[in-house]
């Protein structure tokens, strides 16, 4: 790869898989793995374009689209849609790369693919926005199918965009298809999908808190920190509160919300930050109203990580690189247990290594680290299952998909636990390694797949 442009954020993720699959006994047992992996870390297709549009006033704009089809060895390549001005080809390799495994890991038939534009939907209007949607989806029409590629939402993607694009699929293709997931419910979109990531990641953290405390404990009493306000920050808090957690803080791009009383963030709280999300306001408006401003203090310009007072569970939920070396070594002084990713990457390498040491040194008495490619996988599992649905034209019950949804998180959460066992030694009284379990595991799958389809031999 060395002769290929710097693509730190791809990098990273690559270096984090490759390291683990190097540290383990995978290459001793599988040794013909190893150029599975050379050959899995190269997209199968990537495909760039321009996007034109016109604003309010009547002028020429143009953006840059892409989608990186990254590997459909296990089914059609699936994955996000990210509109924001920092996507570009390094971010949405990691994303895509990081997928693949993700995908794998649901146990649902789901290639790994990730696109979007450095287009900013802030500042513009609804009109552009729309005017945008269907700009783009001129072009990406062209690749994507419900048997091809099925892109999904993102940053900058809601479902409103989703419905823009969809009906521009509609128009240029004259078909409806499941296409797209995240859809609406009443034309194709499953319920529970928007609760699914956050949902997915507390179901995941509880076979977690089972498995260490041997059945004894569960949420209930847990004090949980999140970060993020997003879709995937408000449901994990409503899911652990209604598991009996305490959520003490949540973020936003400008500042972290601590909770400074014992009751903490309140599901009718969690829906008023839901509606100051839509209307693009800050979480410092709360924190600065008459109402809450006994309750809550907001910091400017930070995470929540050091600045809770005593913590159990951390939920990292709103990007990538957000918990550091530093903040790792601090939640663990504040008494965490548990930490797994509901955002993609969302700690360091540096943080990843504190809790891993810690995992090896306190034994029992550790933090344990659960990745986003597995701890997540909740909101792409559910996608898959309205791939599902739209194939059957059937639509199920929330209850339906729930349970299908915590059957999905359990036996992810068990394959990763097994294969740890399997493939990562540990001595007596240590957790296994979640993260080397996901790895290896969602790995295995692809490889095994890419090699009896003729992709390595």
């Amino acid at each position: 790869m060395s002769n290929l442009p710097s693509e730190p954020e791809f990098e990273q993720a690559y270096k984090e898989l490759a390291s683990t699959l190097e540290n383990s006994t995978l290459f001793d047992k599988h040794p013909e793995y190893k150029k599975a992996l050379e050959v899995a870390a190269i997209p199968e297709r990537i495909i760039q374009f321009r996007v034109t549009w016109e604003n309010d006033k009547g002028e020429v704009q143009a953006n840059r689209g892409f989608r990186v089809q990254y590997n459909s060895a296990l089914g059609p390549y699936k994955g996000g849609l990210r509109f924001h001005p920092s996507v570009n080809l390094s971010i949405l390799k990691f994303l895509g790369f990081e997928q693949i495994f993700k995908n794998a890991l649901t146990g649902l038939s789901m290639g790994g693919g990730k696109g979007g534009a450095d287009f900013d939907p802030k500042g513009k209007s609804d009109n552009e926005i729309r005017k945008f949607c269907v700009a783009f989806m001129r072009e990406l029409s062209k690749h994507i199918g419900a048997d091809t590629d099925v892109p999904a939402g993102d940053i900058g993607v809601s479902p409103r965009e989703i419905g823009w694009m969809f009906g521009a699929y509609r128009s240029i293709q004259n078909k409806w298809e499941g296409v797209l997931t995240g859809k609406g419910g009443n034309w194709g979109g499953s319920l529970i999908r928007p609760e699914a990531t956050g949902y997915g990641l507390v179901y995941y953290v509880q076979h977690m808190i089972q498995y260490a405390s041997g059945g004894k404990e569960s949420f209930q009493g847990k004090r949980v920190a999140i970060s993020g306000s997003g879709n995937v920050a408000q449901y994990a808090a409503l899911k652990a509160i209604e598991l009996g957690a305490t959520v003490i803080s949540l973020s936003d791009s400008k500042g972290a919300l601590i909770a400074t009383d014992e009751e903490g963030i309140t599901p009718e709280l969690v829906n008023y930050i839901a509606d100051l999300k839509v209307k693009r306001k800050q979480l410092s408006e709360l924190a600065e109203s008459a109402e809450y401003k006994q309750k809550f203090k907001y910091i400017p310009d930070a995470r929540p990580w050091i600045h809770v007072e005593k913590v159990d569970v951390a939920l990292p939920s709103a990007t990538q690189n957000e918990v550091s070396g530093e903040e790792a070594q601090k939640l663990i002084e504040l008494g965490a247990k548990f930490i797994a990713e509901g955002s993609n990457m969302g700690c360091t390498q540096d943080a990843i290594d504190v809790f891993e040491k810690a995992r090896k040194e306190k034994k029992g008495e550790s933090i344990w680290y659960a990745p986003g490619k597995a701890a997540n996988a909740g909101g792409v599992a559910v996608s898959g299952l309205e791939m599902a649905q739209n194939s059957q034209r059937l639509k199920w019950s929330s209850e339906e998909v729930d349970e299908k949804l915590k059957g999905i998180m359990k036996a992810c959460f068990e394959n990763c636990l097994s294969t740890a066992k399997e493939y990562v030694p540990v001595k007596d009284g240590e957790f296994p390694s979640l993260v080397a379990g996901g790895n290896i595991a969602g790995f295995m799958k692809v490889a095994a797949a890419m090699r009896d389809q003729g992709d390595w031999w």
